[in-house]
């Protein structure tokens, strides 16, 4: 059974940073291409960032670029998340999600490109 753990959220000032992982287990993470997403409360959720399954693609939202990093470290079954310069409106619960296919150079940053999903991790910026 695919599983991928969220971990890595709290409550930082604005400014900040952290370090969101997503861990994977029963399967190889490397096979996918995961993405990132985020949902607020009363809010649809948000592609937030993605990469492609060999690590060489990625994507991000323009609310993030620049202070958001994506990468993947397959030796670890695990994609991270580097969120720096946070602000308050990047509150909310983070999920990561695996491509429904394998192998893939997708980058997207749809929901529905995604098929497992994890638990999610809540990120608050607050002062």
């Amino acid at each position: 059974q695919l599983q991928l753990v969220e971990s890595g959220g709290g409550l930082v000032q604005p400014g900040g940073s952290l370090r969101l992982s997503c861990a994977a287990s029963g399967f190889t993470l490397d096979y996918y291409a995961i993405g990132w997403f985020r949902q607020a409360p009363g809010k649809e959720r948000e592609g937030v960032s993605s990469i492609s399954s060999s690590g060489g693609s990625t994507n991000y939202a323009d609310s993030v670029k620049g202070r958001f990093t994506i990468s993947r470290d397959n030796a670890k079954n695990t994609v991270y998340l580097q969120m720096n310069s946070l602000k308050p409106e990047d509150t909310a619960v983070y999920y990561c999600a695996s491509s429904i296919f394998t192998m893939t150079s997708m980058t997207s940053l749809l929901s529905a490109d995604f098929a497992s999903w994890g638990q999610g991790t809540q990120v608050t910026v607050s002062s």
